[in-house]
């Protein structure tokens, strides 16, 4: 097995929630990816580790981060499944930069953006997206398209749904807009309703402990439960295999002018 953080982010959680009950009505797209700056961090990888490997590395070298909240989503593996993928790249513009300055380095494998479509045996498609290079604004996108709703959480937290799926949570749904995000005040009872089980048993603990906003306390109060009692691990060997192998087949398409693969 493995443990994926983000997978336990609260509004990953909930949403979630939402589309278990079916919320958004069937899920048709959605997106992950991992954007984060890391220039005033890559002193922190001793021996220059992490530039190392991407430096040697083509393709999506981070993917579990927006892959692991996507795929639950869309039930991969208990319902549906990635059948292929086909993955671009920039050119190496700043990772080449850094790993001169930092190595000595010559040349730079890892785009400095890389993108990758995946498509699902049931018709639907996954968007990820990695960039570590470019100052851009920390981002996991995190968003889904269903045939009844949307949900975003990168720049800004919010949903969107037809006003006629609302019916049973907003007494007023008929005055709720398809062209914008509900209100905050919708968001926010939505949100409370729910709630996912397990953020309600120990929100206010992970809150306190921290670690990523709370996440990282609920990804290891969720191992140790599960161990302890008997149960399933949230995420089991097949999720690891499938969440880790994107960084080498996004290689092997780029290797091949984006080949599916």
């Amino acid at each position: 097995m493995m443990l994926e953080n983000c997978v336990y982010d609260f509004f990953e959680l909930t949403t979630l929630n939402m589309a278990q009950h079916g919320l958004f009505g069937e899920i048709l797209h959605v997106e992950g990816a991992y954007i984060h700056n890391l220039d005033e961090f890559w002193d922190y990888y001793q021996g220059n580790w992490r530039l190392d490997f991407d430096q040697k590395h083509r393709g999506d070298v981070y993917a579990t981060h927006g892959l692991g909240p996507a795929c639950q989503l869309l039930d991969i593996h208990r319902g549906d499944k990635m059948n292929y993928l086909v993955a671009m790249d920039t050119k190496s513009v700043n990772g080449l930069k850094t790993a001169q300055e930092k190595m000595g380095a010559t040349e730079f494998a890892n785009g400095d953006h890389t993108l990758t479509l995946i498509k699902t045996e049931k018709g639907r498609t996954i968007h990820l997206q990695h960039n570590v290079y470019t100052p851009r604004p920390y981002s996991r996108m995190y968003q889904l398209t269903g045939t009844e709703g949307f949900a975003n959480k990168y720049p800004v937290e919010g949903y969107a749904f037809r006003p006629e799926q609302l019916a049973n949570d907003v007494p007023d749904h008929e005055n709720l807009s398809a062209h914008g995000f509900v209100p905050e005040e919708v968001k926010a009872a939505l949100m409370e309703r729910y709630k996912d089980p397990i953020v309600k048993d120990i929100e206010e603990k992970a809150r306190e402990v921290g670690g990523h906003g709370g996440m990282d306390f609920i990804m290891d109060y969720r191992l140790i439960y599960c161990l302890r009692n008997g149960l399933p691990l949230d995420q089991d060997v097949y999720d690891a295999a499938e969440w880790s192998c994107i960084g080498a087949l996004t290689a092997m398409s780029l290797e091949h002018n984006s080949a599916p693969v």
